[in-house]
């Protein structure tokens, strides 16, 4: 014990804890009161318990977690009762390689781990945390197993075994408060955790509920089958939808205040062979970036982008699938053209942010208000830029080509895969090839993709092979750094914190212009538009890799 002691203590000296003297001092007043070296330490203020137990952890060949930093996981709190945490000092917080991840404040204890292994079913890795911070962590995040604990059995109570029919009904007549509450954990923890979306999906024998956390679903919690009904009416009553239709989708909207911040939830609900799915869109409209720059441009495909809505008139198409932040990228160029000389007029579905100065649009079709219903009229209100949320048909196509070519600057998304498809996308939507290449100025292509974890990223040097695999530009002989994902507790052990765009900026040129009237392909007209200085999403995507903001594994996964 003594031999443990001194190891301890010349670990603290070599780390630059504590001095030589400190170190003999304490172990003086260790053998005169017979308290631990480490308790001694602590109380005389010559080193914090993290730092303790951080080189407690490193003898033991164990990590050490910061719970105030960690993101955890709430499926893997609910796996161990309060009661049994509170007397184990143990915390279950997350998964790592199908092991339950547990933090503990005393990592010698084995038979705990023994326990924990035939409570939950799963092989546990340990990690060190300090005791009050598992406690904190404990009474913070056990609340959420209680409400699901609650709403439970109290909708068992009023309802007995009624059919979930009738739970249903139940929540919409008496506003079942376990089931509020319940539906007010899951939106909270979701903007906590930063997630886009949550989905609520009906399971056989249970209802799996997911976060999409940077582009990617996180399980977070799977509660009894007897409150899915409950959880589908709530969320319908708070949208403004209809509760007792569940055999067709419907759309609605929540308007919520969460920690200061106005947060608007667009809600969709689906039909499905277990029940009703949900998913929630969750929009922070504080959270939309001004700068080009932050949003992932790079210098040249910044300044080509600044380029076409410098001018007076033209249409700017973002192109790219659902989520990956087209109409951000709209509005970065609004607000650079927002201004008192200027009318500028939206219209979208839904308004996602709402800036001063816009005239914002929202269209409903169940009025007669649709994208073309709503542009005609545009029109006729003078504007001199218009924003178009999504052109989804030839109607809506024309009226924006047609307007880019009267004299208005027009900015609108487009689902394609590259820039260049945009032009025959078009094509194929019935607008003539002469007009769509005349009207548009530029053509934006963009991906998201996860950010590397500032506090975790590891250097490494790729093998030449794998960059020869996947086309990745370098001299022979050239020595790269690159950084991969390692994981830690500030990013939930994904080794990826945040998301940064990916762009491809297509300019239309004369050439460019004239091939698409010829009905050229894509392919050709985006060999062309790479002759003219245009870098590929891929190509993009390297260049991040290359500057240490992402992995080239993350680049790969979200380009083809």
């Amino acid at each position: 014990m003594k031999e443990t002691r001194r190891q301890l203590g010349d670990l603290l000296v070599a780390k630059g804890a504590i001095t030589k003297e400190q170190l003999n001092e304490a172990l003086e007043e260790q053998r005169a009161k017979g308290e631990p070296l480490g308790r001694v330490l602590v109380k005389n203020g010559l080193v914090t318990e993290n730092q303790l137990l951080d080189i407690l952890a490193s003898q033991l060949g164990l990590d050490f977690v910061d719970l105030a930093e960690f993101k955890i996981d709430l499926s893997a709190v609910a796996l161990v009762p309060e009661r049994i945490a509170k007397k184990n000092l143990v915390l279950p917080i997350g998964f790592e390689d199908g092991k339950l991840l547990v933090a503990v404040a005393n990592p010698t204890d084995v038979f705990v781990f023994d326990d924990l292994r035939m409570m939950t079913g799963f092989e546990i890795k340990a990690v060190v945390s300090t005791k009050d911070d598992i406690l904190e962590a404990i009474q913070r995040y056990s609340k959420a197993d209680d409400v699901v604990e609650q709403t439970v059995e109290e909708i068992g109570a009023e309802l007995g075994e009624e059919t979930e029919e009738g739970v249903g009904q139940a929540a919409e007549t008496i506003d079942d408060a376990p089931i509020v509450k319940l539906v007010n954990l899951i939106i909270n923890q979701a903007v906590t955790d930063r997630a886009s979306d949550i989905h609520i999906e009906p399971q056989e024998k249970d209802v799996r509920i997911r976060y999409r956390i940077d582009g990617v679903l996180h399980e977070v919690m799977r509660p009894p089958k007897r409150v899915q009904a409950g959880l589908a009416s709530r969320i319908k009553i708070m949208a403004d939808m209809n509760i007792a239709e569940t055999r067709v989708p419907q759309d609605g909207r929540i308007g919520l205040m969460i920690g200061g911040k106005t947060v608007d939830v667009r809600v969709t609900t689906l039909p499905t062979v277990y029940g009703e799915k949900t998913v929630m869109r969750i929009l922070e409209k504080e959270s939309i970036r001004i700068d080009l720059e932050e949003l992932g441009f790079l210098p040249d495909a910044v300044k080509r982008y600044r380029s076409s809505f410098s001018k007076p008139y033209g249409a700017i198409m973002v192109c790219g699938p659902s989520g990956c932040g087209k109409t951000t990228t709209l509005y970065a160029a609004l607000n650079k053209l927002n201004s008192i000389e200027k009318k500028l007029i939206t219209v979208e579905d839904p308004v996602e942010y709402k800036i001063a100065g816009l005239m914002q649009i929202q269209v409903n079709p169940k009025a007669g208000l649709t994208f073309a219903s709503a542009l005609r009229s545009i029109l006729r209100n003078d504007p001199d830029i218009v924003m178009i949320g999504e052109i989804r048909d030839r109607e809506t196509a024309m009226i924006a080509i047609e307007s880019a070519l009267t004299g208005h600057l027009v900015l609108a998304t487009l689902h394609t895969n590259d820039a260049p498809q945009a032009l025959t996308r078009l094509t194929e939507m019935g607008v003539e090839p002469f007009l769509s290449a005349s009207a548009l100025a530029c053509v934006v292509a963009q991906r998201l993709a996860r950010k590397l974890c500032p506090s975790c990223k590891e250097a490494y040097t790729p093998e030449q092979e794998v960059l020869e695999k996947c086309g990745f530009p370098f001299e022979k002989g050239e020595k790269l750094t690159f950084y991969r994902a390692k994981g830690c507790g500030k990013c939930k052990k994904t080794g990826y914190k945040g998301r940064i765009g990916v762009y491809e900026v297509m300019l239309v040129s004369e050439e460019i212009e004239r091939m698409s009237v010829d009905r050229a392909s894509s392919d050709e007209i985006g060999k062309q538009s790479q002759k003219e200085g245009m870098l590929t999403l891929r190509q993009d995507g390297f260049e991040k890799v290359r500057m240490g903001v992402t992995s080239l594994e993350e680049i790969l996964r979200v380009i083809a």
